[in-house]
């Protein structure tokens, strides 16, 4: 998979792209990420669905969605019509739904990538999410690798709420990941202090913003040390071009912006200037020669690609 630039927009903070479309074109953009699309609609949880909590954002809204034959009529044309570059987050309860979900998505155009969003509840195993198990997150990877186009990449996202994320990283490589996408939001809680009461409806929810950039630098470290040759896009926290930078000299080779895109519309393509301004001071002929240039020793060649693919045998 090729792309323009680095820069992507996280699942869940676009909208359905016309959103951002009021602002800048959406074929500038490296990639656009869809909303996880689920088989059927969802409506969602209750409401107060978001908190903002110090150099944060909690959210638990859930999934909510048309579901994926709304999505494949209404969406993902209006994407393919303006040039972007797609890439489909899928969600599901079951190996079966991600698998139906792939199945579905095989027969169309206009998609770049398939995102396997695997902080989901898995409710045929007492609703234990699939990320926090190695085993459980390669079955579902390697169900929607088997019935994805074998030109269309599977990403998988994975938890920074695990022991191991290595051993799930490696899990879902073995299963079929062509790259992995890290992090997805930690869970975290917040209580307001004059109701007395927690902040969410739900309770819990998924803790993002810059708050959360230090553990998602940490989870594309360790990934990017135990297998180089695997592409990785770094997401969490990133609000400006040093933030991205920071991820792709991790390992990353591609970022997503997120939570900053509700407060600033124009984030993805102030990021993308700041990085390209960033590697041209310090003399980057390219993105690829900075990719994990934090694990090597001062004054170490660049790694090759031939380099990596051999690290990866």
């Amino acid at each position: 998979m090729e792309l323009p630039n680095p820069v992507l927009t996280a699942s869940g903070c676009g909208g359905t792209g016309r959103e951002l479309a009021q602002f800048a074109d959406v074929a500038r953009l490296g990639a656009f990420t869809t909303r996880s699309v689920t088989m059927a609609p969802r409506a969602g949880r209750p409401t107060p669905r978001m908190a903002e909590t110090p150099s944060g954002l909690l959210n638990a809204v859930g999934l909510q969605g048309p579901g994926v034959e709304a999505f494949l009529e209404r969406e993902l044309p209006w994407l393919a019509e303006r040039g972007a570059r797609t890439v489909v987050s899928i969600g599901g309860g079951t190996v079966a739904e991600y698998t139906a979900l792939a199945r579905r998505l095989a027969a169309e155009t206009g998609i770049t990538a398939v995102e396997v969003n695997l902080s989901c509840p898995n409710v045929e195993d007492r609703g234990r999410v699939f990320a926090r198990d190695g085993s459980a997150a390669a079955e579902v990877v390697a169900s929607v690798r088997a019935a994805t186009r074998y030109d269309v990449p599977v990403i998988a996202k994975l938890s920074p709420d695990v022991a191991d994320v290595v051993a799930v990283a490696r899990a879902c490589v073995d299963g079929g990941a062509d790259a992995l996408a890290m992090i997805n939001t930690p869970v975290g809680m917040s209580i307001d202090v004059d109701t007395m009461r927690p902040a969410l409806a739900a309770g819990t929810g998924g803790l993002s913003g810059p708050a959360v950039r230090p553990l998602a630098v940490r989870c594309v470290w360790q990934v990017h040390a135990a297998l180089p040759g695997v592409p990785l896009v770094g997401m969490g926290g990133v609000t400006s071009g040093r933030d991205a930078l920071e991820l792709v000299l991790a390992g990353a080779c591609a970022v997503a912006v997120g939570t900053a895109l509700f407060h600033d519309p124009y984030a993805c393509q102030r990021v993308l200037r700041e990085l390209e301004e960033l590697l041209q001071e310090r003399g980057f002929d390219r993105l690829a020669d900075a990719v994990g240039l934090a694990h090597r020793p001062a004054g170490a060649q660049p790694r090759t690609r031939t380099d990596l693919e051999e690290s990866s045998l």
